[in-house]
């Protein structure tokens, strides 16, 4: 029995690596997700946006953010591809998560949804912060509009938001337009001017402000106008990609369901933008869209086929890549006309746009620059939405040798024929000289 027991113990251990590696290039939704809750009863209240990650294969593993069992690690090994965080007023996560743990899992090239509300605690705003967004300091305040506010909210007090200032971005919210207004409740954010990788998705009109909704203001509000952002996403270097939100109402199933009519618009729409909208972001952060591969740099000389271990100066050359996008199923050509490569020594010589075939090659042709050193093929794409490839192959550029320069130049005949002018003019002279009486 004793026997067993190890060996079993021995195959878990050997088979714990495989399959906490759920996140492949080759399958990037074939991923787990842990979900932390303040409470169980959010799987219902938020059924749908859940059933909509379920029925798109996402394995969802539904945790209180105060387990004293969680854990993101195990022997060194992610157990998790993706966590989203519905925890908002919890001041400490159980486990061994913490702030830090959170930015290690981002770090890692995982990716996060974090929402958040009036009862944001310290720990989310600080998970916030790390990631590029500062949630505002009056934890009493919401985001509060007169003008862009739902004209079913009963309560009066304009928190209720019917907000359309989206993105205009294909890859981060989809092709099909979100004609209905998203309805928003929750607290106002704004990003950090230092941080170039956060982006506003969902942004508050400029007649919206942060304070809070049951007394009156005493000075100005820090937070107003289109500064204030709803919804953000940042996509960080490792390609890791985040959510944050200002409201966890924004997810439930009574925003998604509602209907909405934005005030002042004769427009009604049965359903409100909600379900579409978190919908199509989650495809976004979860990789299923906007996700690019790119195959190895090719190159070789015009006219062959393989790859030379060094190149002359001006030499004609070819160069070609590979790049593929996901489509949520399968590895579909990327087409673009913006693809540029760098043939880079200190700084570029050469910068060629990629033509494209529209069946996933991109490809172009130069001549090697009249300078010899250590050059670089470099493609740097990064394209708002995009995951960012950064791909790059050095090779050495020598000059001409001594047996392969022209014998004759032909810049240089007028030399040439003023030195046999000269031979020619002694040789006249000298004879004339010599033979003359």
């Amino acid at each position: 029995m004793m026997i067993l027991s190890r060996s079993v113990a021995l195959i878990s251990l050997f088979l714990l690596p495989l399959l906490t590696f759920s996140f492949s290039v080759d399958n990037p939704t074939d991923r787990r997700v842990l979900v932390l809750l303040d409470d169980l009863s959010l799987k219902s209240s938020h059924s749908i946006f859940f059933n909509t990650l379920k029925s798109r294969g996402f394995d969802l593993d539904f945790k209180l953010a105060e387990d004293p069992k969680l854990a993101l690690q195990r022997y060194g090994q992610y157990l998790y591809d993706g966590l989203i965080i519905f925890a908002p007023s919890t001041e400490r996560l159980g486990g061994s998560l913490d702030s830090k743990s959170i930015a290690d899992f981002v770090d890692s090239g995982r990716d996060l949804i974090l929402s958040a509300d009036t009862s944001a605690s310290d720990l989310i705003r600080g998970i916030a912060t790390e990631c590029g967004v500062d949630f505002d300091e009056d934890s009493s305040a919401m985001v509060i509009d007169h003008t862009s506010f739902s004209a079913s909210d009963v309560d009066g007090d304009h928190t209720l938001i019917a907000a359309d200032d989206l993105v205009k971005s294909d890859v981060i919210l989809g092709k099909a337009k979100i004609e209905a207004p998203v309805l928003f409740r929750g607290v106002a954010h704004s990003l950090n001017p230092t941080n170039n990788l956060v982006l506003k998705v969902l942004s508050a009109s400029p007649s919206a402000y942060s304070a809070n909704p049951s007394s009156k203001l005493s000075s100005p509000p820090q937070l107003t106008g289109s500064a204030i952002s709803l919804v953000s996403v940042m996509q960080a270097r490792n390609n890791a990609r985040v959510v944050i939100s200002g409201s966890l109402q924004l997810f439930s199933d009574r925003l998604i369901r509602s209907g909405v009519q934005k005030a002042g618009s004769p427009n009604q729409y049965e359903k409100s933008g909600n379900e579409q909208f978190v919908t199509e972001l989650s495809k976004w952060v979860f990789h299923e869209r906007g996700h690019l591969k790119a195959g190895s740099l090719v190159h070789h000389r015009v006219g062959e086929t393989d790859e030379p271990a060094i190149y002359r100066i001006k030499d004609d050359l070819e160069f070609s890549v590979e790049i593929y996008e996901w489509s949520g199923k399968s590895w579909e050509p990327y087409v673009a006309n913006d693809v540029q490569v760098q043939f880079y020594m200190m700084s570029p010589y050469v910068l060629k746009t990629l033509s494209t075939d529209k069946k996933g090659l991109f490809h172009t042709s130069f001549k090697v620059p009249d300078v010899y050193g250590v050059f670089q093929f470099k493609v740097e794409y990064e394209k708002l939405g995009y995951t960012t490839l950064s791909l790059s192959k050095q090779i050495p550029v020598r000059p001409y040798r001594h047996n392969e320069y022209e014998r004759f130049i032909p810049t240089a005949y007028p030399y040439y024929g003023a030195c046999f002018t000269t031979m020619a003019g002694f040789f006249v002279f000298s004879f004339v000289y010599l033979y003359h009486k």
